[in-house]
């Protein structure tokens, strides 16, 4: 795989690290929310929704003190209300995904990046600006916190294109120091459990704007990072690429199948072109009507509302099993938020998993790309186990047991997150990831919305025992393993239309009539 010139390496690797960097730090911070509410509900947002049994007020703040009423308090208004601002901005943080993919396919990485950071940066203000009497501030803010974030990683997952034989490592890399980030509020919390007041915390983290901006100007490229890279190609804001006869002679001499164009890849969405069609003029359409983009869709979105409900209800969750301890609470809140720092730790080994096959010698026939589909059967089935272990450890309302449920979280969103984007770039055309990307996102945003009736049918319904909802939402992740297992049978056709086709050549076959009765094949099957 051709990757950066020895004169750009140093230039490479130090997009690299400070990209890991930033969205470590920055990209994700939004799912750092269990912190974050913990805070917020000691300063007294959304306090006036506390009723205590004469129904008035049940909670008091002098300044940064709680009083807690002599009466019993019910707080389900306000625990109801802080899971409505994360509903909505973790639904924006995956909706809008889909118009900035088309902003960053469109206009380039400089333009997706500058609008991230000001949306970031006007999410820090609007919380360091604002008090319990503004609470409603919180949505606006979150969901320009999430939205910001999410468009720092997606001009960050490019930079695999520069690694190429490490590149789902590295995306998977990305989407772990994503996961990761939610250690940020964590520290906002032990901040200001020390005396440092939340508002100065955000402060401090918009002027660290000023570092994302100084990383798009110097170390980022205007528009994209190309994959595969051209021969000869420099890395930098103004991208050099080699004459087209020198990349395709490249290509030839690698001996990695097809040529394949620096807009696009040739990958599996094959099976939906006509025998007219080539590998580079697979539309967004015809990917978005494909199998593999339907059971994504749903491997994604069932995985993904069992993470944001169990993220958005964790607060109330502890509260019931520890009967009300605020300490307690606080250090199981405080449990769960470490562990979120293991995620990009994590995360490579999903990349790991689905790089494993470079390198070594393919079947004959056998393309780069069909190699890659093949490796990420594995990574996907493992995912969806994941899931169904963290679903049951979620569920049993045992309190000691939740530790295990904090690191198969972890676990399985790193691997989430950073397997939909490296499957994503290995199964469709590279010059619609960004549409493609963001349309997923945005879908299975549209499912999320459904952590919200849950959580008022565990408040209202079920007088607070999510236990139903827990085991409904677990045999729902079932439904999961069908991508892997549809992957598999479709590699598993593929392997033996190649066999057919070799013993049609050997058996003095036309080759040209036997790729068109294999395409045809591959047609009907989709």
């Amino acid at each position: 795989m051709l990757g950066c010139l020895s004169g750009a390496r140093v230039r490479c690797w130090l997009t690299l690290a400070s990209g890991l960097l930033e969205c470590l730090c920055f990209a994700g911070t939004v799912f750092g929310w269990a912190s974050l509410m913990f805070v917020l509900k000691t300063e007294g947002y959304f306090s006036n929704l506390c009723v205590n049994a004469t129904g008035s007020n049940g909670t008091h703040y002098t300044g940064d003190v709680k009083t807690l009423p002599s009466s019993p308090t019910d707080c389900s208004g306000q625990d109801e209300r802080f899971s409505l601002v994360f509903t909505i901005a973790s639904f924006m943080n995956n909706f809008l995904t889909l118009p900035n993919g088309f902003l960053f396919d469109r206009f380039g990485t400089m333009v997706a990046r500058l609008l991230g950071i000001s949306l970031y940066t006007t999410g820090t203000l609007l919380i360091a600006l604002s008090h319990p009497e503004t609470s409603l501030l919180l949505f606006p803010a979150l969901c320009f916190i999430a939205v910001g974030g999410i468009l720092l990683l997606v001009t960050n997952m490019q930079v695999g294109n520069l690694f190429g034989t490490h590149r789902s490592t590295i995306i998977t890399l990305y989407n772990g120091a994503f996961d990761s980030s939610s250690i940020v509020f964590l520290i906002v919390k032990v901040l200001s459990e020390g005396g440092i007041s939340l508002h100065y915390s955000f402060f401090f983290l918009s002027t660290c704007s000023v570092i994302h901006l100084m990383r798009t100007f110097i170390l980022m490229p205007k528009k994209h990072i190309p994959y595969p890279l051209p021969e000869g190609y420099t890395y930098g804001m103004t991208c050099g690429h080699a004459r087209p006869h020198i990349v395709d002679q490249a290509r030839k001499e690698e001996n990695k199948g097809p040529l394949q164009g620096e807009g696009g890849t040739e990958t599996m969405t094959f099976q939906l072109m006509s025998n007219k069609q080539t590998p580079q003029t697979v539309s967004f359409r015809q990917s978005v009507l494909s199998w593999f983009f339907l059971w994504h869709l749903v491997w994604l979105s069932v995985m993904q509302l069992r993470h944001y409900l169990f993220i958005g209800t964790l607060n109330p969750m502890l509260n019931r099993l520890t009967a009300g301890d605020p300490v307690l609470v606080s250090r199981y809140t405080n449990a769960f938020a470490i562990t979120q720092l293991c995620g990009v730790l994590c995360a490579p080994w999903n990349g790991l998993i689905m790089d494993r096959h470079k390198g070594r010698k393919r079947a004959p026939g056998e393309t780069e790309e069909e190699a890659d589909l093949r490796s990420a059967v594995l990574s996907l089935f493992l995912t969806a186990l994941q899931c169904l272990l963290f679903s049951i450890c979620a569920t049993t309302p045992v309190l000691s047991l939740q530790y295990l449920s904090f690191a198969l979280q972890v676990l399985n969103r790193s691997f989430l997150y950073g397997g939909n984007a490296a499957f994503i770039s290995i199964a469709f055309p590279t010059s619609h990831f960004g549409k493609l990307y963001g349309l997923m996102m945005a879908l299975s945003a549209v499912v999320s919305l459904l952590q919200y009736p849950c959580f008022s049918l565990v408040k209202g319904v079920f007088d607070g025992d999510p236990l139903y909802i827990n085991v409904a939402l677990t045999l729902l992740s079932l439904c999961a393993f069908i991508h892997p297992l549809y992957v598999c049978i479709h590699c598993r056709r593929l392997a033996s239309q190649r066999r057919s086709s070799t013993k049609q050549l050997a058996n003095g076959g036309s080759s040209s009539s036997i790729n068109r009765e294999a395409l045809q094949d591959a047609v009907d099957s989709s």
